[in-house]
């Protein structure tokens, strides 16, 4: 048996708090506990109140303010604190309270309550080009986003088409990833620039562009998304203007408002099904390499294999480290433009014949992984839940983490993209 409570309020339609039906403000605030709590409200068809006042359904008798009742289902270690704040939102009803032998809690997971609609996620009024805009102003606007693609409109602000980072390195002549030519040096940068502004984000956008109506559920959303295998959708009115922008930040962001503690249900013997861990999502086929490695080798591994970094490990697979392509790029401070040759993704954009460039080569050569890497990590075990990972990820601004047993040891790494996919949909 569990020992739960049950807390049964006696009210009316007519009972308010702070300005809201208190049905509903108790509701409210039995779900923002984010407890292993399920609340209950239920109209009356007739009742009579101490003050005299019958209510009744009956369409013959006109008549206002039917019975409300309340009912909260509550482990009782949760009980005392819910009760102090219930007393001081019932100021017209009864609240009463029993015990409950449970044979049985069982909770489902589903990451974001049904009812939440696009509208409800979105960033509003998000930043946006139009056709004619040039690839250097759009390269500055994304360069002051947390976003890595923007919506092109038209001239009836309609998206017509999305232009992200990868558009511009394939179609653009973008030569690196935009966090990197933000921490560049800045003659590189407005070289850069100068560059590709005579293209317009017209010619590089990828279109039509993958839409979603705001008054659409969330989840049609997220499904959208997967299925298309975009990281953002333009989110549009009836008319078919652009009113905000939905990304993956934004449905992470939503899951940690609503996730309740799951280890805590697991603590009070709740069966939770459909929950996820971290293992279920784990990418073991992550490149790793052990510290004696040169660096140009670490560059050919991230260059072939499109990846933004290597992991760093002993001869028993511990993790030692990460080695990005950005800390190449503040280890070479001073040779730059050399390493930003090195990690290029167009190889024609810098002419490598600068007299130091061989130097570099030779530095590249003789300098090995544990020199570079970084070593201060945040890393996650296979048995954490997916809304731990996703909140760690949040709260460090992180877009992978790695992922380590009990004694250190090298296990994968985790993505947006992958708790994307396998926590929202179905797996790989």
């Amino acid at each position: 048996m569990l020992n739960y409570k049950a807390i049964e309020i006696f009210t009316s339609e007519a009972a308010r708090y702070r300005g809201k039906p208190v049905a509903d403000a108790v509701m409210q605030y039995i779900l923002g506990l984010k407890i292993a709590a399920r609340c209950i409200v239920t109209r009356g068809i007739a009742g009579c109140f101490e003050n005299g006042e019958v209510a009744t359904g009956r369409l013959e008798i006109l008549s206002l303010n039917l019975p409300i009742c309340i009912y909260i289902v509550i482990p009782a270690v949760e009980t005392e604190g819910v009760l102090d704040n219930l007393n001081t939102m019932i100021n017209d009803g009864i609240i009463a309270m029993h015990d409950l032998n449970v044979l049985s809690h069982r909770a489902r997971n589903a990451f974001f309550p049904r009812q939440l609609m696009v509208r409800d996620v979105m960033t509003p009024e998000p930043k946006s080009v139009r056709e004619t805009t040039s690839l250097s102003n759009t390269t500055r606007q994304l360069l002051s986003s947390v976003f890595t693609g923007l919506p092109v409109l038209d001239g009836q602000n309609r998206p017509i088409g999305v232009i992200t980072q990868g558009d511009m390195i394939r179609k653009g002549g973008l030569p690196l990833r935009l966090g990197l030519l933000a921490e560049s040096d800045r003659n590189l940068r407005n070289a850069v620039l100068k560059r590709i502004k005579s293209k317009q984000a017209a010619e590089v956008m990828t279109s039509p562009a993958v839409l979603i109506p705001e008054n659409r559920p969330l989840s049609e959303a997220v499904d959208l998304m997967l299925a298309k295998g975009v990281k953002r959708l333009p989110v549009v009115d009836k008319s078919g203007a652009l009113t905000g922008i939905l990304s993956r930040l934004d449905i992470f962001r939503t899951v940690m408002k609503k996730a309740p503690d799951w280890n805590a249900f697991s603590a009070q013997k709740i069966q939770v099904g459909q929950l996820k861990h971290v293992g279920d999502i784990l990418r073991r086929d992550a490149h790793a390499v052990p510290p004696e490695t040169t660096l140009d080798e670490v560059i050919r591994i991230i260059d072939e294999n499109d990846i933004q970094r290597v992991s760093v490990v002993d001869a028993d697979g511990r993790l030692l480290g990460l080695i990005s392509d950005r800390d190449l790029l503040h280890f070479f401070k001073q040779e730059q433009a050399g390493i930003w040759h090195m990690l290029a993704k167009i190889k024609s954009f810098f002419t490598p014949d600068d007299p130091w460039m061989g130097d570099l080569k030779l530095c590249l050569s003789e300098t090995n992984a544990a020199a570079v890497m970084t070593t201060e990590l945040v890393t996650v075990r296979e048995e954490m839940v997916l809304e731990e990972a996703i909140g760690l990820m949040l709260a460090r601004g992180l877009k992978r983490l790695p992922v380590v047993d009990g004694t250190g040891r090298f296990k994968g790494m985790i993505s947006r993209a992958s708790l994307l996919r396998t926590g929202f949909g179905k797996p790989d």
